[in-house]
């Protein structure tokens, strides 16, 4: 596990349009990630059915092994011009990553993509090809840790005419933007929540067009290990310290009993810090060999909304440098690791127990399999192991 590619996209809507004319796929094989960015002609549901169509055909063709000459020919014949307008009813941006890092991306009427290597905007030599009667420009790059890729939908472009800007968001403004954005944000998601916002912002919120945008981050993999509750036997308390004490990962600790486990089979000494007490909130603890601690349910609950609203394409980051239980862990979970280990303990705290539902149902329970739902639409690598 060398690298991983941290991979997000955002994307809102023509205003008044339910559906999404841009579709984004992507998916991993043997050889690496194959990513697909396609804009239908248009907006609303015809748009949505030629962007995914063009997606699907796209993965699906080069998962199967084939050539990327075929794969277009495929989707220029599926779905051809419009006699009308003589646009193409679809264009896309393909990307293809191996596993020792090569990239080659093929685009076809879509505005250029970013590439950006150490803080630095990279200029790109791109190769023009006739498939099809059609221009297709390739470009092969190989990527190195803390690169990244972005690629745009034109609704991006167009952000802001008639409105806030009066010709656009021009390609050298969005890559100067960009730019910014990913040497400041570990994330592709951080990075695509606050563009996608400024994009709505200067369509006032009410897109004149699809706006989509998609990161690859080249990251190192960088694990967190959150433990949350205390086993369902007292007898595995032990078994579970010795998880946290041979684990050379970030740790997390949720929740006050859990805390104390650790403190007293390892023999620690946990500090609460009254200075992070919210109106709303708990404060953390410190104590040796773990990254933070905080307290369980109420915690959670607030950071699901946070996950939440980061995954939703019309919020922009909400990470703060707030310093509270609520905002520290956010960070860490979406901003920080790539690979989380949930270790969750079956012990029932009749806290958490609503008596007006069924015994099986634990809010807590509820909370954290709803938080581990939106950080794997996230992206995010989740492993869960129950104690």
């Amino acid at each position: 596990m060398k690298t991983f590619f941290d991979i997000n996209y955002k994307s809102i809507n023509k205003f008044s349009e339910e559906l999404c004319g841009d579709k984004v796929e992507y998916i991993y094989d043997d050889n690496g990630v194959i990513i697909v960015l396609s804009d239908g002609l248009g907006s609303g549901v015809k748009a949505n059915i030629l962007a995914t169509m063009t997606t699907k055909i796209a993965v699906t063709m080069l998962k199967e092994g084939a050539s990327i000459d075929d794969t277009i020919e495929t989707i220029i014949n599926t779905l051809p011009e419009c006699k009308v307008r003589k646009l193409a009813y679809s264009t896309f941006t393909i990307i293809k990553i191996d596993n020792n890092n090569n990239a080659y991306i093929a685009e076809y009427d879509n505005p250029p993509y970013f590439y950006y290597s150490n803080n630095r905007s990279i200029p790109i030599e791109r190769q023009e090809r006739i498939i099809n009667d059609k221009k297709i420009y390739e470009s092969n790059i190989k990527l190195s840790l803390e690169d990244a890729l972005c690629v745009v939908s034109d609704g991006a472009i167009h952000a802001g005419i008639g409105q806030m800007l009066n010709l656009g968001w021009s390609w050298g403004e969005i890559n100067e933007y960009l730019k910014e954005l990913n040497s400041v944000n570990r994330s592709s998601q951080l990075v695509n929540g606050n563009f996608i916002g400024v994009c709505n912002n200067l369509y006032n919120n009410k897109p004149g067009d699809d706006t989509t945008i998609l990161t690859v981050k080249v990251r190192k993999p960088e694990v967190i290990d959150i433990f949350i509750g205390p086993p369902a036997e007292k007898d595995k308390d032990v078994y579970l310290a010795e998880i946290m004490k041979s684990s050379n990962n970030r740790k997390i600790i949720c929740g006050g009993t859990t805390a104390l486990i650790a403190e007293r089979e390892l023999n620690l000494h946990l500090e609460v810090d009254m200075d992070s007490m919210k109106e709303d909130l708990p404060p953390i603890a410190y104590m040796e060999g773990f990254d933070l601690i905080t307290e369980g349910v109420l915690t959670l609950g607030k950071t699901l909304e946070n996950i939440k609203k980061l995954n939703d394409s019309n919020f922009e980051s909400i990470i703060t440098n707030e310093y509270d239980g609520c905002s520290l862990l956010t960070k860490i979970l979406t901003d920080i690791g790539t690979h989380l280990n949930f270790y969750l303990g079956r012990a029932v705290n009749p806290a958490h127990q609503n008596p007006n539902f069924p015994a099986d149902f634990n809010i807590k329970k509820n909370i954290i399999n709803n938080l581990i739902a939106e950080l794997r639409k996230a992206g995010k690598r989740i492993n869960v192991i129950y104690i």
